[in-house]
């Protein structure tokens, strides 16, 4: 009970007055996170689903979703979208920067829904093409935001993703990810993103990605969400691995818990909405190392709220969070 009520300082965590009340709980304990459990990111998408675009941009006041790639993240993949934000687009000179960087992640994440995530042998001819016709308007339109407001980063993180999958080559991706680099050295959907590009399955080097989060690793401040880096850092390197238990190593243990403790675990870390993505991201790094101490206070700070994000990567990923969360809880 006291471990709900009080931080591991012994503190009552503050209240945040946007905070959605918990869902009702499936039997294993465990509810899916929805509008990063925040009440303004729900109203927000309720505009979006009412495709009332005056009422979207009054919902999007309190954030910047130039730089915020959770809050853009909700609205990229929320069916319908694509349906009324051209036009918007189109109608709305003065936000036309806005509604192309939504509609241009919106039409990415449209894409990918045409291709699924089957292998690429398993990708028929029609998806390959539609998923490359989505993808083409998204270039398009994230590439006029990026020209509209050239401080934004959010466009470019977008880009490396339509990059790679349009199989651009790995010079026009360095290019998008030294512009995003530029704007926000430290944002972590940045660094996600390329560490996906420089696995093997899409070209790179193994070990090329470790290589990767440990540099962005060395120059986190603490407190900093981009220790996360690490986290799926090791889930990536799992991915790739023919063998399920590669990342039961002493070393990886201490590696992964000495990240957990520097950013998610931290005094300083700053839970913003979404911020139970982060502590998703080490609870599954954590608990594929079986590494049982941090592991353990992570899954408590969720206290069963659970997003798919990284889980997809398991089979039954539902079933393994809360499988996971029981032994550790």
């Amino acid at each position: 009970m006291f471990g709900k009520l009080f931080d591991r300082t012994g503190e009552r965590p503050p209240t945040d007055p946007h905070a959605l009340p918990v869902p009702r709980r499936q039997k294993n304990g465990m509810y899916t996170l929805r509008a990063l459990g925040d009440a303004r990111v729900l109203a927000l998408l309720e505009a979006a689903d009412e495709g009332d675009w005056e009422a979207v941009k009054a919902a999007l006041a309190p954030f910047d979703i130039g730089h915020d790639q959770l809050v853009l993240g909700e609205l990229a993949t929320w069916e319908g979208l694509q349906d009324w934000i051209v036009r918007a687009a189109e109608e709305d000179k003065d936000h036309r920067a806005t509604a192309l960087l939504i509609s241009g992640a919106r039409h990415v994440a449209w894409g990918w829904e045409a291709r699924t995530a089957a292998r690429a042998v398993n990708v028929t001819r029609e998806q390959w093409r539609v998923f490359h016709e989505r993808l083409h308007i998204a270039e398009q339109h994230l590439f006029e935001a990026a020209e509209l407001r050239p401080e934004w980063v959010t466009p470019w993180r977008h880009l490396l993703t339509s990059g790679r999958g349009m199989s651009l080559g790995l010079a026009v991706n360095e290019t998008r990810l030294d512009a995003a680099m530029r704007r926000d050295p430290l944002n972590l959907d940045i660094h996600v993103e390329w560490l996906q590009q420089v696995q093997p399955r899409w070209g790179g080097e193994p070990g090329q990605g470790m290589e990767f989060a440990r540099d962005a690793m060395a120059r986190t401040p603490q407190g900093h969400r981009l220790g996360c880096v690490i986290a799926m850092a090791h889930i990536e390197d799992w991915v790739e691995s023919d063998t399920q238990e590669c990342l039961e190593t002493p070393r990886i243990q201490a590696e992964l818990r000495e990240a957990a403790e520097h950013s998610i675990l931290h005094p300083d870390y700053e839970r913003r909405p979404g911020w139970q993505h982060d502590f998703n991201m080490f609870a599954m790094a954590l608990s594929l190392a079986d590494e049982r101490h941090a592991a353990k206070r992570v899954f408590r700070a969720l206290d069963g709220a659970y997003t798919s994000w990284p889980w997809t990567y398991m089979a039954e990923p539902e079933q393994q969070f809360a499988r996971h969360s029981r032994r550790r809880g």
